[in-house]
């Protein structure tokens, strides 16, 4: 069985702070353990499931986070960002049996957690086909794209509603629950138990319903906090106004909604 793992940072357990997702802040020490910490115990969970092959890709930010001596022997990393339009889920491809996904956080716009944005903090919102979404909608179509199904999550309750709400199917562990600047969270110490031992009653579910519907069409819009950058995006080669904070991208292939998101959002 061949895993990806795609790591990010904000709906890591005990998280509450933007200046503990900052590699340029001390803080930063501290929750890039906790991060991949999660990491090492969804890698065991899948393990314990079967698994011989991991692949992980760093997430977060610079996407140079996870402390890559701690992650075990079965796993490989991807580091840094290739510029690829698979972004986040960089490294998947049709050989993989499942997805999985670790300290994901909320989308813009809502209060589930004090850290909720979605790929970076210009976007107010994101929207496909008239539905706000996350960044974990995004990255499960993608792994969908492939005909990976995504068989688990990690991070604050919002998320894990959203994920659980595209792919009714998937197992999840709620990590935290946004309280406006602040976080209640369980220990990290129990996210990891609950993260090893969910990802691996997960994939030995089966893969029934772990592949979100794929429409035939797509139209995506990006809504930004200031007009200006909704005036750039719309240069985009088939991009549109859409308001005046937004623009609009529409494709019947998700593959180039992922890649004019990834220049568009910039």
């Amino acid at each position: 069985m061949k895993i990806f793992i795609s790591a990010d940072i904000e709906g890591t357990a005990a998280i509450a702070n933007w200046d503990e997702t900052r590699r340029t802040h001390s803080d930063w020490a501290e929750f890039r353990q906790l991060m991949t910490a999660e990491v090492l115990a969804a890698c065991e969970g899948a393990m314990a499931a079967g698994a011989e092959e991991i692949v992980i890709k760093d997430a977060h930010d610079s996407g140079r986070n996870l402390i890559a001596d701690l992650l075990p022997e079965e796993a490989r990393i991807v580091r840094g960002w290739s510029g690829h339009p698979d972004s986040m889920m960089f490294g998947i491809d049709e050989t993989f049996d499942a997805a999985i996904y670790t300290g994901y956080h909320a989308k813009a716009g809502t209060e589930d957690n004090p850290l909720a944005h979605t790929s970076n903090g210009r976007i107010s919102r994101l929207l496909l086909n008239g539905e706000v979404a996350s960044e974990f909608t995004m990255n499960a179509l993608c792994a969908a794209r492939y005909g990976v199904g995504s068989f688990f999550i990690a991070g604050d309750s919002g998320i894990c509603a959203d994920a659980r709400a595209m792919v009714p199917g998937i197992g999840a562990v709620e990590t935290l629950q946004g309280c406006g600047p602040a976080s209640d969270s369980i220990s990290p110490a129990k996210s990891r138990r609950l993260i090893r031992d969910g990802v691996a009653a997960a994939l030995e579910s089966g893969k029934d319903g772990k592949l979100p519907q794929m429409p035939g069409q797509f139209e995506m819009v990006l809504e930004f906090n200031n007009p200006t950058d909704a005036y750039r995006a719309r240069f985009y080669p088939g991009a549109q106004a859409h308001g005046l904070r937004a623009a609009a991208f529409e494709s019947g292939d998700f593959g180039e909604i992922l890649r004019a998101f990834g220049f568009m959002k910039v």
